[in-house]
């Protein structure tokens, strides 16, 4: 082979290792830090939020809150209501998860119309009904268990 050749070869490879060493970062970056938001997404959440939030319609024996029955934070609670609770190791969790096998934001619980939905974040570990990795928001039930990692959590009345 021509020097050249080697040469192109040389800066190929180096190319594709530094591409591959800064998309290994940026995946470190995002589980640490969680996902950026857009300034334009902050702004019109800020205008949402000068609005009261109109609680989601409750029938009888729908759910009203969600708590941790098994894993290290057993018993920790968050409430339901016009917001979505998020679940996750991250310091905006409202439900803040000590496990290992647990992304920063790894899924949400949120209300559409009167009934509850479950969805994954992209998380890298999943999150699962019953033994089923949910991959779309999944409507969950008074008595519905979500894992999450090592962390079992019920959706209760």
């Amino acid at each position: 082979m021509s020097e050249l050749t080697l040469f192109l070869i040389r800066v190929a490879y180096l190319a594709i290792l530094w591409i591959f060493v800064l998309s290994a970062i940026s995946v470190i970056r995002s589980d640490m830090f969680g996902a950026r938001v857009p300034e334009t997404a902050r702004g019109q959440a800020s205008r949402r939020s000068t609005k009261p939030a109109k609680p989601p319609t409750r029938r009888r024996g729908s759910p009203t809150h969600v708590i941790v029955v098994d894993g290290a934070n057993r018993g920790e609670r968050a409430e339901l209501g016009a917001t979505p609770v998020l679940v996750g190791r991250g310091n905006d969790a409202a439900i803040r998860l000590d496990d290992d096998y647990v992304s920063t934001r790894h899924a949400r619980i949120l209300a559409s119309g009167d009934q509850w939905f479950v969805e994954d974040l992209g998380s890298t570990n999943g999150t699962y009904i019953g033994s089923v990795r949910i991959t779309q928001p999944t409507t969950v039930t008074v008595g519905t268990q979500v894992r999450i990692g090592k962390t079992i959590l019920e959706v209760r009345k």
